[in-house]
């Protein structure tokens, strides 16, 4: 099996929303800010083939389906569809996608399953041939969000899928498209529900999976947040995330799983460290995967 880093359509945000209560002095120091304190960030799916046979891809960043005022809203950095191309630059098209895997359904990581907008014409879905895995309580938000976040989320976009009939809704660590080879961890500090996949390492310790990859989505979004206490202002309860990511963390460092990013414009790939006062951080950090295979 191999793994490819895919870039999706990058955004600026606004780094005092992304960094919670954490000041600016603090935070500018790992991601500068622009003169609107705008910081820049990624929205970088992951692809991996063959993965139980199939070809997987995880999340799809935002995409281009936006409407230019609401593009410029939400500071998507380009017009067109940049996952379309990245995947053409690993050899690959949307067609070509088995199964996509969303951590869940925030627009930022599930907007790129639509084609780019057009003037006057409706939501339509990319990916003809992929069945779509999403985690059960996540889906019930996305069906009936609350009005905190209700503006993270594609009206559309839950019709859609389930028109599509290729819509899997998991209850559990594993999914029936995906099988043994990804185990799935849940959160909801973010987001109810939010579904953390695993790729499954080739080792095996003490009946425990090592060596495998974490998609990290938004309980991680990047190297700066796996100090535990930062947090976002995104967050819908920023305790009960930090005392998940800590236990996350440990359990990742402890079986040797490699964080994947989905956020940070500079590392898609980094190993879990902990230094003797106990904090977390990251080393062996990897900007991008070109056909990487899982153990290297």
């Amino acid at each position: 099996m191999k793994l490819w880093s895919i870039l999706g359509n990058s955004q600026k945000l606004d780094g005092g929303a992304m960094f919670g209560n954490a000041p600016r002095a603090m935070w500018q120091q790992w991601m500068p800010a622009d003169a609107l304190n705008r910081i820049d960030l990624s929205c970088r799916a992951l692809l991996a083939s063959p993965l139980n046979g199939k070809t997987v891809l995880f999340e799809t960043g935002i995409g281009s389906f936006f409407a230019p005022k609401l593009r410029e809203r939400y500071g998507v950095q380009e017009d067109r569809h940049v996952l379309l191309d990245s995947l053409h630059e690993a050899g690959f098209s949307h067609e070509d996608i088995d199964v996509v895997v969303l951590s869940h359904l925030h627009f930022d990581h599930a907007g790129g399953l639509l084609a780019p907008w057009k003037e006057g014409e409706p939501p339509r879905l990319l990916f003809p041939n992929a069945t779509f895995v999403v985690g059960r309580e996540h889906w019930a938000r996305a069906r009936d969000p609350h009005s905190r976040d209700r503006a993270s989320f594609i009206p559309e976009l839950p019709g859609l899928l389930e028109a599509s009939g290729r819509l899997e809704i998991v209850d559990g660590e594993h999914s029936q498209a995906l099988g043994d080879a990804v185990r799935f961890h849940y959160s909801d500090g973010h987001t109810p529900g939010l579904m953390l996949a695993e790729i499954v390492g080739p080792e095996q310790v003490g009946g425990d999976a090592h060596g495998g990859v974490v998609f990290c989505a938004d309980l991680i979004p990047g190297r700066p947040w796996v100090h535990v206490p930062i947090t976002m202002g995104y967050d819908r309860n920023a305790e009960l995330l930090i005392d998940e990511k800590r236990a996350f963390l440990q359990d990742k460092l402890a079986r040797n799983v490699h964080l994947y990013f989905t956020h940070d414009p500079g590392c898609a790939l980094a190993q879990v460290t902990q230094d003797d006062k106990g904090r977390f951080g990251t080393a062996h950090e990897v900007a991008e995967l070109k056909a990487r295979a899982l153990a290297a």
